[in-house]
């Protein structure tokens, strides 16, 4: 419908704006309170408080709240509007009318009304039946009925203007700082004018099959906290001005003839002249996902499963896109939409040339290769939330993949079969556990990538990977790999093939050409039929989760899996007792096991090589020399004997050393974080620095303590 309403114009661009369209800042601005006297109370005055005193030419009332007893009296009554000077009497006069909008606590409690000018002004002037008089032009300068003193100034100029006019007149009171919202033109960077203007406006359809539809779950936002911003924008909607005083776009398909108008896209014939205006572009935009496909490729993509898309157009182009869609399709355009964040700085400062905080992503690919530059961008963006990008993440991203070239050159170096059969009799509790950890990982990535969270999956990949196959599941392997037993070996090998099929294929969308190249290299391609894409990894079949049968027939059961996690916990020990002892890792050292269950020879094996153990000494009667390191489970008891290892004496009097230095520092430290003076006046980056100080020296006088102990100190 068209209609003389009240919009946001932009007076640079010339051309109403949406809602959506106008963006809010805080502006230190200022409050200016003036008086007007009451005509029928001579030498009564009421006092109002305004930001914007140069549109007081436009004021046609002044109202008050009916539950204000300090004004309500005066409802009825008239006051003397200061501006424009040159009017006679009668023309000044303006009625106060009493108006629930009036707010209590701002300013005064009275307030002026200029309907042609301010959107809350607009419904109170509707209400109470107001003149609307316009004193502002389109170009933001003041208009003939702002009168002699401000007509022909900017509305900025005139503001200083009519502060110097009420203080010539004595109507001026004060003047205090204020902070408020104003809004800006997006288009322009300038602050909006509320201006009435004839526009064509929309009516939204299907407002409740767009709520309901996101309400019920059937189209899901992620993150999930946009359903309400989309819920709370639903239920505030206002009708869409739809038209745009511009030269580029959709023109209205609305044409005029004598006084006649019709709606049509075509010209009606001779003499019909058409709408001048344009359509919004998200009045264009809205049709996206119907009006720009034939007929069978429609059938095909709608609706379709994701938009990914910015927070910034939610309201801009996806609400009105679901309405859109059900209004002409009667379906919804889409299942799930993803909000994506902003790329940042490390310090959190948006990315811009201005600053030089946005790297090249070419460069970037140059120097890390483009799969690192992929998986670190990834492993920082957690779902929906802006980025802080850090080229320390591209750098993580190059090392794993060095370590995933690495895995897969360890496993050509093996030789054999690729991608033998598996036997169930063979599998070791290792070959068990990562089986199941590879499971868990199946599971785990699936549904972060069901939920976009592809940070998430991202972590869950890089811990399966490198924390449990490589670091765990390799390094225990080696005792199979150099047990002399070939069937072991070929067997430990057909498992570590299975494990590098599955990884690089769920690998594959964060990491597309490193493992492209490995998929193709390792040869597990070879087995792909023709009309499968051949030997791309693109086409091969995504890994799924093991079902009940595929755990039985390869024994991966809670009991072994259990035992499994017991023993790699028992080599922990072990190694904490290396460090406590500031024994290096590489140097072979006798470990001694007293077994609280039967150990088999594999796991025994297992153990030694991930204790770098020469000898590891089973011993069920063990009894250890007094202060002999240890550790516990429920699998056994692990000693590490320290005679000939190193100089107890000198360990002892070295660490106890450190502890008094611990203790200096962190007196220290905890001094100066207690001294107020330091505490509320130093930088929030050097209490940090301090507080990060203090965590390490009270980890050292741990490590310490915990090493004397050892010692039988």
């Amino acid at each position: 419908y068209k209609g003389k309403r009240m919009v946001n114009w932009c007076p640079v661009s010339l051309t109403a704006l949406s809602d959506e369209e106008v963006i809010m800042k805080p502006q230190n601005g200022k409050l200016y309170y003036f008086q007007v006297e009451v005509a029928e109370e001579p030498g009564t005055f009421l006092t109002i408080a305004t930001t914007r005193p140069e549109t007081i030419p436009g004021d046609t009332a002044v109202a008050v709240n009916p539950k204000d007893e300090r004004f309500s009296r005066f409802i009825g009554k008239h006051v003397i509007r200061p501006i424009p000077v040159e009017l006679p009497r009668e023309q000044k006069l303006i009625p106060v009318v009493g108006d629930e909008a009036v707010e209590f606590e701002f300013g005064t409690g009275v307030l002026k009304v200029t309907p042609a000018h301010d959107k809350v002004d607009f419904e109170i002037g509707k209400r109470h039946h107001l003149p609307f008089i316009e004193v502002i032009n389109a170009d933001a300068t003041m208009g003939e009925l702002a009168g002699n003193d401000l007509k022909g100034l900017d509305r900025s100029v005139a503001r200083k203007k009519s502060v110097e006019v009420l203080t010539s007149l004595g109507a001026m009171v004060k003047e205090e700082p204020y902070q408020n919202n104003v809004g800006y033109s997006e288009r322009a960077d300038v602050p909006i004018e509320p201006r009435l203007s004839e526009q064509w406006f929309l009516r939204y359809p299907s407002q409740k099959e767009a709520r309901d539809v996101v309400n019920s779950g059937e189209l899901k936002f992620y993150p999930s906290r946009w359903a309400k911003v989309f819920e709370h924008w639903m239920v505030n909607i206002q009708d869409w001005c739809i038209s745009r005083q511009l030269w580029w776009g959709h023109r209205i398909p609305v044409w005029y003839k004598d006084g006649e108008m019709r709606c049509q896209v075509t010209s009606p014939g001779e003499g019909w002249e058409q709408d001048h205006d344009v359509l919004d572009t998200w009045f264009s935009s809205w049709l996206w996902p119907f009006a720009t496909m034939d007929e069978a490729t429609f059938k095909k993509f709608y609706p379709t499963t994701v938009l990914v898309t910015a927070p910034e157009i939610l309201f801009f182009w996806v609400a009105r896109m679901i309405m859109a869609g059900f209004e002409f399709i009667g379906k919804k355009p889409f299942k799930d939409v993803y909000l994506t964040g902003i790329v940042r700085d490390k310090l959190g400062r948006k990315m811009s040339k201005s600053l030089g905080n946005s790297p090249d992503p070419l460069d970037l690919i140059a120097r890390f290769g483009a799969d690192a530059v992929r998986m670190g961008v990834m492993r920082a963006a957690p779902l929906g939330q802006d980025l802080l990008f850090d080229e320390q993440q591209v750098e993580l991203g190059r090392n794993f993949c060095n370590k995933l070239w690495n895995a897969c050159r360890f496993r050509q170096m093996q030789g054999g079969e690729v991608e033998g059969e598996i036997n169930p009799a063979l599998l070791t509790g290792d070959d068990k556990w990562i089986l199941s950890r590879l499971d868990t990982c199946i599971r785990e990535v699936n549904k972060a990538f069901d939920d976009y969270n592809y940070a998430e999956a991202v972590h869950v990949l890089y811990r399966f990977f490198w924390n449990e196959y490589c670091d765990w599941y390799v390094e225990a392997a080696k005792a199979s790999l150099n047990s002399g037993d070939e069937k072991l070996k070929a067997n430990t090998v057909a498992v570590i093939d299975f494990i590098l099929s599955n990884t690089l294929r769920i690998f594959h969308p964060l990491l597309p050409f490193i493992t492209e190249e490995l998929w193709q290299g390792m040869g597990y391609s070879k087995d792909m039929p023709e009309n499968q894409g051949g030997k791309t990894i693109m086409n091969a079949p995504w890994p799924k989760p093991f079902d009940k049968d595929f755990c039985e027939y390869y024994g991966l059961n809670e009991q072994t899996l259990k035992f499994t996690e017991a023993k790699y916990d028992l080599v922990v020990q072990g190694r904490n007792l290396r460090r406590e002892g500031n024994i290096p890792s590489n140097k072979k050292v006798k470990f001694v096991l007293k077994p609280l269950t039967k150990f088999d020879e594999r796991d025994l094996n297992v153990i030694k090589t991930l204790l770098n153990a020469d000898p590891l000494e089973v011993a069920e009667n063990y009894e250890p020399a007094k202060g002999t390191p240890s550790g516990r489970n429920a699998l056994g008891e692990i000693y590490l004997p320290m005679d000939g290892l190193i100089d107890v004496e000198a360990e002892r009097a070295k660490l106890k050393k450190l502890l008094e230095k611990c203790e200096v520092e962190i007196k220290r430290i905890e001094d100066r974080l207690n001294n107020p003076n330091f505490s509320q006046k130093a930088p929030a980056a050097v209490l940090e620095e301090n507080r990060k100080r203090l965590t390490e020296w009270q980890q050292k006088q741990k490590q310490s303590q915990d090493a004397l102990a050892a010692l039988g100190a």
